[in-house]
């Protein structure tokens, strides 16, 4: 029996079609697309800060650095709401004797609050008048330990306050005096008494702090290096810091 033979290749199947490869018609639709171009906008920056500076800025800024806020913000209140009634009371009543006791338990609140508290939390200064035994009044100067240096904000508002009230208050003085108010003089004037005292008061509390920081300095650091020699250096550093403090 004879078996009809059968080329090899055509026993087997052929391989299925292969896919054709694709098209560029995905790529082709990519570049038709038109380009989206971002550009800034001035939406952001106004509500973002850009600088350190500019976000501790402003008076939440300065009460979130301040060491004693509540100190601070008492500190302002009083000299600002005794100015305010001063000044708007005449809107609101005409009640001169009332106008007069809200404003003068105001400043006395003041006084007390920046000699007793403001000064002493914020810059670590405290004065006073004693008297002693022979009836004779000194000033009693009071500081805090060079080693805990107050708060950079703390100090710089307390001074601006200390200066800048009684400078308003002298303004007031002037327009009394030009608009004829010889009634509101005597407010005026007390405002300045309580004001300049605390001025002046806590002035020479500051000039004290800084000689008896620099006596200690002087004793301390260079009156270890004994003999003649260190007793001229030592007299030469007190004798430069006077100078510069005015004391």
């Amino acid at each position: 029996m004879s078996v009809a033979a059968q080329p090899l290749l055509d026993t087997i199947e052929a391989d299925e079609p292969s896919n054709p490869p694709p098209t560029n018609n995905a790529s082709q639709a990519k570049s038709n697309r038109t380009p989206v171009v971002l550009t800034p906008t001035t939406h952001s920056s106004n509500q973002m800060a850009t600088t350190e500076s500019d976000a501790e800025s402003g008076i939440a800024g300065i009460f979130r650095q301040s060491a004693h806020p509540m100190a601070l913000f008492f500190l302002y209140f009083f000299r600002t709401a005794a100015i305010l009634v001063y000044i708007l009371c005449g809107w609101f009543t005409s009640n001169y004797v009332l106008s007069t006791v809200i404003v003068v338990v105001l400043l006395a609140m003041d006084f007390w609050n920046c000699r007793n508290v403001a000064g002493r939390t914020l810059v670590g200064l405290r004065f006073w008048n004693q008297v002693d035994e022979d009836g004779e009044s000194y000033w009693v100067f009071e500081s805090r330990d060079p080693s805990r240096p107050a708060n950079p904000v703390d100090s710089k508002m307390f001074w601006i306050a200390l200066y800048v009230f009684p400078a308003l208050w002298a303004a007031l003085l002037i327009v009394s005096l030009l608009k004829l108010g010889f009634a509101f003089i005597p407010i005026v004037v007390l405002a300045l008494v309580f004001n300049v005292t605390n001025v002046i008061g806590f002035t020479y509390a500051d000039r004290d702090a800084k000689q008896k920081w620099a006596n200690s300095v002087g004793g301390w650091g260079l009156g270890s290096l004994g003999g003649i020699g260190g007793q001229i250096i030592t007299g030469a550093v007190k004798k430069s810091v006077g100078k510069v403090f005015g004391t």
